[in-house]
């Protein structure tokens, strides 16, 4: 985490990071590791931990806070029923992470504004980047995956992904072996034959032949030749040499991510060189 931290400037001195926690084995190490980032940091930065109860049958609402405050953290929980709204606008057997991750993202950020926060933190590893990527190339014809930061169009929220690096077989020991009072997600979670759960599958198999597939593909977004693709937008093929991509509109921003790779934890790259006060890597 403090790689990641480090390698695209995630956290400044001042910053106010709202963690959002969902009961998942993702969002409580998320949380764990950035209190241990934030004890050790030579930089100073505030957490708040926000919960979002979506009003979902069985969910047992007294668990994030019990934990929470046992463990002397700022939180808040907010109460919003999308379970219903959800359940009323999409049809029986169709996928409900899309209509449920634009909710879902609209409160918290609109929380994350009212609470001043300059940084939201979200669950997201590498199996989550590494999926989004190839969903993009599968099911919508574009080389793009989940940056580990990023500014929504209007500028209001900075998301920042710390797990980035992180694989999901290491999360879930780290979560076993911390004893996380994990909540099962009884909405999108529950749902099979996700297009999500497919390819996820689909690493796992590459995986049995290749044991280092998933770290290579991870490497891969991280040497990118542009000279080697089909876009003239990124390389000018007449004049042999790169050109910087303009963003479409609504592309950059966090509400236009593909909805379906959102897992329920839940600007440009900018260097350490440019962001002096960036968070170095921790030993």
């Amino acid at each position: 985490m403090g790689r990641a931290i480090a390698d695209f400037s995630m956290i400044e001195e001042g910053d106010k990071v709202m963690v959002c926690v969902s009961g998942g084995k993702d969002s409580y190490t998320l949380l764990d590791l950035l209190l241990d980032v934030q004890r050790r940091a030579p930089v100073k930065f505030e957490i708040l931990a926000v919960n979002l109860d979506q009003k979902q049958p069985d969910f047992p609402e007294h668990i994030l806070p019990e934990y929470l405050a046992e463990r002397g953290i700022t939180y808040r929980i907010v109460e919003e029923d999308t379970f219903s709204i959800v359940k009323a606008h999409i049809p029986e057997g169709d996928t409900y992470c899309s209509l449920c991750s634009r909710l879902r993202r609209g409160i918290l950020y609109n929380v994350a504004v009212e609470e001043g926060c300059t940084k939201i933190a979200l669950g997201h590893h590498a199996d989550d980047i590494v999926a989004t990527f190839l969903m993009n190339l599968f099911y919508v014809g574009q080389l793009k995956a989940m940056p580990p930061i990023l500014r929504s169009d209007d500028g209001r929220n900075t998301i920042i992904r710390p797990l980035a690096y992180a694989q999901e077989s290491e999360i879930a020991a780290y979560a076993e072996q911390q004893q996380f009072p994990i909540i099962p997600c009884n909405l999108c979670g529950s749902q099979p034959n996700l297009k999500r759960a497919r390819v996820k599958r689909l690493v796992s198999e590459l995986e049995k032949e290749t044991p280092y597939i998933r770290q290579t593909m991870l490497t891969a977004m991280t040497n990118v030749t542009g000279s080697h693709l089909l876009d003239n937008e990124l390389y000018d093929f007449r004049n042999f040499e790169p050109v910087i991509k303009a963003i479409p509109a609504g592309h950059g921003s966090v509400m236009r991510e593909l909805d379906d790779v959102f897992d329920h934890s839940e600007a440009a790259f900018a260097t350490e060189s440019h962001r002096p006060n960036a968070l170095p890597v921790l030993q």
